[in-house]
């Protein structure tokens, strides 16, 4: 696997000078009951600010379902991606939006392109996971199935890596950004449990997970080991 490094709920890829981050779910809050003291677009924009000061990436890809609702958009929801953007390019990264299939709305939300698949520069694509990609890669990074891990009773975002995953190619799926998302838990979950074409064998994916206290990314035995253990 080429050079990953895993912070809140996203990577940034090295050779490719680019952050990816998945599945916002912008407008989420709406229908949502929990209670979310920071405010939706507050707590995405500062999280992101914070990565983007970290890493000063080239680009920083969404990978789709950015929006929530298919349906319709509000006003505040166009503010929070304008917002998302701005912190983009205030940070001097180019913003870049790959449609999820929640994304019916992203076109008319956001002035520049909408992708249904991005490459990065070093030939990494970059598909939201709900359907085969196009193009064809080495290595893919997706969303949509909003991995978690649940370790010790506590349920934790992680990233999943499956060398050799998908037609040869390695895969990486990515944890929802959002907060509001409760994940769905992979500790027992097969190839037929995912909802991306991207996972067939399911048990060669490896979960990683970012402790923050620790500083540090916890590398966790392919999921087909851990089902014994977990």
């Amino acid at each position: 696997m080429q050079s990953v490094a895993v912070r809140d709920r996203s990577v940034y890829l090295s050779e490719a000078d680019a952050l990816v981050l998945s599945d916002l779910h912008i407008g989420r809050a709406d229908a949502s009951n929990v209670d979310f003291p920071l405010g939706e677009q507050a707590d995405l924009a500062d999280r992101l600010t914070v990565l983007c000061d970290e890493f000063d990436p080239c680009e920083v890809v969404f990978a789709g379902d950015v929006l929530h609702r298919f349906d319709r958009v509000s006003e505040r929801h166009v503010s929070a991606l304008e917002t998302l953007a701005d912190v983009c390019i205030d940070a001097g990264s180019d913003p870049v939006f790959v449609a999820g299939n929640h994304d019916t709305m992203l076109a008319e939300s956001w002035s520049g392109p909408v992708h249904d698949e991005y490459r990065l520069a070093d030939g990494t694509l970059v598909s939201h996971g709900h359907r085969h990609p196009d193009g064809e890669a080495r290595f893919h990074v997706v969303g949509h199935d909003h991995p978690t891990l649940t370790i010790e009773g506590r349920r934790r975002p992680c990233v999943l890596y499956g060398p050799e995953a998908y037609r040869r190619a390695d895969v990486l799926m990515l944890p929802a950004f959002t907060r509001l998302a409760p994940g769905v838990v992979v500790n027992q979950m097969r190839g037929s449990d995912f909802d991306s074409p991207l996972v067939g064998d399911a048990s060669v994916f490896r979960p990683l997970v970012r402790d923050a206290d620790a500083g540090e990314t916890l590398t966790f035995p392919p999921l087909g080991k851990l089902r014994r253990l977990l």
